[in-house]
């Protein structure tokens, strides 16, 4: 018998917040987390974007020793604080190792470990070069600091699907818990890639918003304005247990993880397939899944990154989902105040859809002028939240990346 899997603690380091609630809170209130960045990049480097989505730089040092910290890359920093919440919140002060799990995830990994290391080498020789350069850098790093902070000895693996993969990982916990090989497992993503050479490089794709004069509204989702993303960085993490587990020991419960979905393009690199036809294959994987039907879903955190090309996709994807029932599902773009954190995106986007079941809203979409007459059927929660409907409803959270990959989780009302 295949186990109920449940979601029963949540944490989260983000441009809005140094935890889950605060993050929570500023999305309510449809506040940006993007802004003017405070170096000389652009000057020293010449690049064409100044500003993204950061954490605030006290957080690490208001949570993490200086010793613990100087051994970790800020992508692992991040991952490790947002873990520590969720464990807290989940009350698990205590688990069996043997039948404790990570499942984590990065889409690039310890860049700023890389490039740092490069420049000591370069500048001053290779006796300088830190002796855990390469447990820093590595995109597991990340997974293996949470670990061993707690134990976690029934597995600790790790996603990289690019800007899928935090929503891969907590898909993967949901196939190890189902099959009975843990019953606690610390799943999420974290990313920390804001740097001269991923703006650069992203900027050089014209895959980034040129925005300068109003950062703030530089991540415009479904505009007819919008010219590409904003860079983004942070953690989530989200304890997921099986049922079972979970009520024995009184655990409170926001949401259930009815199933989940994943597919690939095979198209392009960076490009999604222009119809949406293989990310509307990933959410029907989660909605068969969880046994749910299309009048069952009443929100969507969609990927919606505010690129030119890449919102239609996945709005056309919806709406065939869904059908008839299209209307009824609130669909938010939370890309409009955390910006992209690429592979922990789908983990943080994963907390707001369990927070939106959990009190009923759902959370607006920022910096919407003029809704593009491509995106069409889909019904957008703009400027405030808006309320969901009481009762047993569920919800997808979507996630695609570079690479063609698709990855969709759906929630069910706990």
């Amino acid at each position: 018998m295949t186990a109920k899997v449940v979601v029963t603690g949540i944490g989260a380091v983000t441009p809005l917040g140094a935890d889950a609630e605060a993050t929570w809170q500023a999305i309510l209130a449809g506040t940006s987390g993007v802004h003017t960045m405070d170096n000389d990049w652009s000057e020293k480097y010449g690049l064409a974007v100044d500003f993204a989505a950061q954490v605030d730089p006290q957080v690490v040092p208001d949570n993490l020793k200086r010793v613990q910290a100087k051994r970790l890359d800020p992508s692992s920093q991040f991952a490790l604080i947002s873990a520590r919440e969720a464990m807290a919140d989940a009350g698990l002060e205590e688990t069996d190792p043997e039948r404790t799990a990570v499942s984590w995830a990065t889409g690039i990994g310890g860049v700023w470990t890389l490039l740092d290391a490069w420049d000591t080498l370069q500048e001053e020789g290779p006796r300088r070069v830190m002796p855990l350069t390469v447990p820093m850098l590595m995109p597991n790093g990340p997974a293996a600091a949470i670990g061993m902070e707690f134990a976690a000895r029934a597995g600790v693996q790790t996603l990289v699907s690019a800007c899928a993969s935090s929503t891969e990982s907590l898909g993967h916990a949901y196939d190890v818990l189902a099959s009975g090989r843990a019953d606690v497992i610390i799943a999420g993503g974290s990313e920390a890639a804001i740097h001269p050479i991923t703006l650069a490089a992203f900027n050089s794709m014209q895959a980034l918003s040129r925005r300068t004069d109003s950062p703030e509204a530089a991540s415009r989702p479904y505009d007819v304005d919008r010219d590409g993303f904003v860079m983004g960085e942070g953690a989530g993490a989200l304890i997921l247990e099986t049922e079972e587990h979970a009520r024995a020991r009184g655990a409170k419960i926001y949401a259930e993880v009815a199933g989940w979905g994943i597919s690939n393009d095979a198209y392009h690199i960076t490009g999604g397939e222009p119809e949406g036809k293989h990310a509307l294959a990933a959410m029907q994987q989660a909605l068969d899944a969880g046994g749910l039907r299309a009048a069952d879903i009443k929100h969507v955190n969609a990927h919606a990154t505010s690129t030119p090309v890449g919102d239609i996709p996945e709005s056309l994807a919806i709406t065939e989902l869904l059908g008839d029932n299209v209307g009824e599902a609130l669909v938010s773009a939370t890309k409009s105040m955390t910006g992209h954190l690429l592979g922990g995106t789908g983990a943080v986007e994963a907390i707001l859809t369990v927070k939106a079941l959990q009190t009923r809203k759902a959370p607006p979409t920022i910096n919407i002028d003029e809704v593009d007459p491509k995106v069409v059927g889909i019904n957008i929660v703009r400027d405030t939240p808006a309320e969901l409907p009481t009762g047993d409803i569920a919800a997808i959270t979507n996630s695609f990346g570079f690479g063609g990959h698709n990855a969709v989780v759906a929630f069910r009302s706990a």
